[in-house]
């Protein structure tokens, strides 16, 4: 047990040593610094099985590690640094691109999956609707990096990281409806039960974020340390996670967001700048994202790229043709009932091009069990999305701001 506990501990000292040689040398040879780690990891990988150590990517740990504890850190990070006031000034915007678009781009993903793979047998539609929906999260953590150096306008990064942040929420529930219907196959779709889980699991998790918000607020007012504001804050998000996804089974993202976006807005109006807390936040979600991008490099193998070239190459068409639909024929279309908050054409470009996959359709993908037969060609596609998000969109990022004339704003 001990020599396991000091492997473990090794391997993360390890890889977090890797994270940090890879910040400097991401920038000297001007790759993404989450590409650069995938990379790197799967260098890793390739050393230890010539080795003689292969590693186990199937295993349901890297899921758990991923989904346990890295997404609540990365969620709560986000919503609690995120300018809250652009956020609710722009929320009815973010609702459109996070549920309406995101529920069209998992219907219409699953169905060009489908069909282009056309094996309906060894590759059914409760698999194409699985994958739809995993597809449908998005990360910005690359391009929100590159926003922020190029200095665009405020509102654009805050349309990014608002889109992610719900639709990740919106994914998950999703990909659950289509696990449990692609594991009880002899159960019949009903939409409209379907429509009240997807409302009880989404809603259900806000309301746990609100109420445990309250009791942390709470616990925030009978002390002034920074250090003791820190903990709670660290208590709160994993408690809330726990508590809506483990115990009673609703969206712990969505609890994990209202908690973030209300605390976040607490800490600047009654307690005004807490450096410590930002910083230690900012810390955690550093090693998070290092993490995430390093096991997913661990995790990838040539095996996929070999055995199913053509369903990757099939998923990522699928993404981008969905996308530029979803960004440029449903944006205009839904944002005409809010006209006082119309989308520059030049946004709704980057929204498009600035559609990352990451951290959450990895871990949906790590998750899905190997009874379906079907489980490597969804979770190979899954990670050729990934690479092709990080190894081609994002590094092409400040082309397209540039010649957009979004840089240095």
């Amino acid at each position: 047990m001990h020599s396991e506990i000091a492997q473990t501990v090794l391997l993360i000292m390890g890889l977090l040593l890797v994270a940090l040689a890879a910040e400097p040398l991401a920038r000297l040879i001007r790759l993404p610094y989450t590409a650069l780690l995938v990379l790197l990891g799967f260098l890793i990988s390739l050393i230890a099985q010539l080795a003689g150590y292969p590693i186990d990517s199937h295993s349901g740990e890297f899921h758990d590690l991923v989904f346990f504890v890295f997404l609540p850190v990365l969620i709560f990070e986000s919503a609690l640094s995120i300018n809250t006031r652009l956020f609710f000034k722009n929320l009815a915007t973010i609702l459109i691109l996070a549920i309406p678009i995101m529920l069209f781009s998992t219907a219409v993903t699953a169905l060009l999956v489908y069909l282009g793979i056309d094996h309906p047998s060894g590759f059914p539609w409760q698999a194409a609707l699985i994958t739809g929906a995993l597809l449908s999260a998005t990360d910005p953590v690359a391009v929100v990096a590159l926003l922020k150096q190029a200095k665009t306008p405020d509102r654009l990064g805050v349309l990014i990281e608002g889109e992610s942040l719900l639709n990740d929420a919106t994914a998950i529930v999703v990909f659950s409806l289509a696990l449990s219907l692609a594991l009880n196959p002899q159960q019949n779709f009903n939409a409209g039960h379907a429509f009240q889980q997807f409302s009880l699991v989404f809603f259900g998790g806000l309301l746990i974020g609100i109420l445990v918000s309250f009791i942390a607020l709470l616990m925030l007012r009978t002390t002034e340390r920074p250090l003791l504001h820190a903990l709670i804050n660290v208590i709160s998000a994993y408690f809330a996670f726990l508590l809506a996804e483990h115990v009673l089974h609703v969206s712990g993202v969505m609890s994990v967001l209202a908690l973030g976006l209300i605390m976040g807005r607490a800490h600047r109006a009654d307690y005004g700048e807490n450096q410590f807390v930002e910083q230690l936040w900012e810390f955690n979600a550093y090693i998070a994202n290092a993490l995430v991008f390093l096991l997913m490099g661990l995790i990838i193998s040539l095996d996929m790229f070999e055995e199913r070239w053509l369903a990757i190459l099939i998923g990522i068409g699928a993404v981008l043709v969905v996308r530029l639909l979803g960004m440029f024929l449903l944006i205009p279309l839904a944002t005409s009932f809010t006209p006082e908050q119309p989308i520059d054409r030049r946004y709704q470009t980057i929204l498009f091009w600035g559609g990352l996959r990451g951290a959450v359709t990895l871990a949906l993908a790590l998750s899905i069990p190997k009874q379906l037969d079907y489980w490597w060609t969804i979770q190979s596609i899954a990670f050729g999305v990934v690479v092709f998000t990080l190894f081609v969109q994002a590094p092409t990022m400040n082309i397209v701001l540039k010649r957009l004339g979004l840089a240095n704003q």
